[in-house]
């Protein structure tokens, strides 16, 4: 790939091109960051000022069932479910993802009574590990650290519960081999476990095909829900006879209005719903999965592979340089690129002031999310060229880029 123009061709014959339309995108910025905050669906705007204006303002309390509200969670469910390989029974969407970590941990460890080891990897999204080991200690089990999949064999033994793994590295966009794994895990008899945070949306997910028995992701990264949208979990259809939740809240009793003092738990995977459901964040997360209505995951998992290839071709050409923090081979990565580097903080800041929006991750990591919903190819072409350009004017050595803000 030697031009622009190239460039511009590969977008001409992109079966995803129209997507873009869909999301309102400012026109001077190339972002590269859908992997922490996807962008904002054009429609969520209306939508969300319809339910503020109309459904909550005049209508009041009566939106519960007039507009629907009360089987949002379930409409979202649907929407969500085939863009992770799953069905919608089988998927529930609530809460955060923390919270639906420490949910299904717990119903892991009850599902396979007498087992109270948890095995996670250390470079683990830090809640990950917080969460586990907060249940291993609440449970009296262990929480169990491995360092990649050569530890897998000696960690996994019968005294395993649940292997609990983030499908993509949040700083490197490395795979696990999820199918592999999960047979891996099942071979001693513990469950497998998926956080899907930085896959669904993006990634050819297939809970069904790897044989997964639970997992959980969030709304506001790949899936465009926005800040702080629900996440949620899956539990497969064969384990939800002997699912038993460990927050049994209101929402998920079986008869919620009935008021009484016993709980029981609504049948398979209701009872994971806990409290009154965030509607204006919802509702946000159900417009912005209509978007996706129609696209499988296969296309856009193809998409990002041939986006992120690119950047790292064009990279290795004029910025050599940098250091390759990923896989390069693009099935073993996601759809984000990193690279290393001394001054990767004040580097993402001075692609910022130029309009191209990464992030940085500790200790030396420039990040590059690659949404395949609505970045182009031109786009990739000219952010490799502000990384390039950036880097040949110093521009990272300014010391106003060194000033770190609260979020990085």
């Amino acid at each position: 790939m030697t031009s622009r123009e190239r460039a511009a061709e590969l977008d001409a014959v992109d079966e995803l091109a129209g997507l873009r339309e869909r999301f309102a995108l400012p026109a001077d910025v190339i972002y590269l960051d859908g992997n922490s905050l996807g962008a904002l669906p054009a429609s969520t705007p209306a939508r969300l000022a319809r339910v503020i204006e109309h459904e909550w303002g005049e209508r009041l309390i009566r939106s519960w069932n007039e507009a629907d509200w009360f089987t949002t969670p379930a409409r979202v469910a649907g929407r969500l479910a085939p863009l992770i390989g799953a069905d919608a029974d089988e998927v529930a969407v609530a809460d955060s993802t923390s919270v639906n970590l420490f949910k299904l941990l717990v119903a892991a460890c009850r599902l396979r009574p007498g087992r109270r080891t948890l095995v996670l990897e250390r470079g683990s999204f830090p809640t990950d590990v917080y969460i586990a080991g907060s249940v291993a200690e609440l449970l009296g089990g262990e929480l169990r650290l491995v360092d990649g999949p050569d530890d897998l064999p000696d960690a996994l033994d019968e005294t395993v519960a649940v292997l609990s793994l983030t499908h993509v590295d949040f700083r490197t966009g490395a795979l696990w081999p999820a199918r592999e794994v999960t047979a891996q895990a099942h071979r001693v008899g513990a469950l497998a476990m998926w956080d899907l945070c930085h896959s669904a949306g993006a990634l050819d997910v297939d809970l069904h095909g790897w044989g997964a028995d639970l997992a959980v992701g969030c709304g506001y990264k790949y899936l465009n829900g926005g800040p702080g949208a629900p996440a949620f979990c899956f539990v497969a259809r064969r384990h939800q006879d002997g699912l038993a939740t460990p927050l049994p809240g209101w929402h998920g009793h079986a008869e919620p209005f009935a008021m009484g003092l016993d709980y029981a738990p609504a049948p398979g995977i209701g009872q994971l719903a806990v409290g009154t459901p965030p509607m204006l964040s919802l509702i946000g997360l159900d417009e912005a999965l209509s978007t996706m209505d129609g696209v499988s995951a296969k296309s856009l998992r193809a998409k990002g592979q041939r986006l992120t290839s690119l950047f790292i071709e064009l990279l290795d050409q004029w910025c050599p340089d940098l250091v390759l923090a990923s896989p390069r081979d693009p099935r073993s990565r996601g759809s984000q690129v990193s690279y290393r580097h001394a001054d990767a903080y004040p580097l993402v800041q001075a692609l910022i002031e130029r309009g191209v929006i990464g992030d940085f991750r500790e200790p030396d990591i420039a990040r590059f999310g690659f949404a395949p919903a609505y970045l182009r190819f031109v786009d990739v072409w000219d952010a490799a060229r502000h990384v390039r350009d950036a880097l040949a004017a110093g521009e990272h050595r300014d010391p106003r880029f060194a000033a770190r803000g609260a979020v990085t």
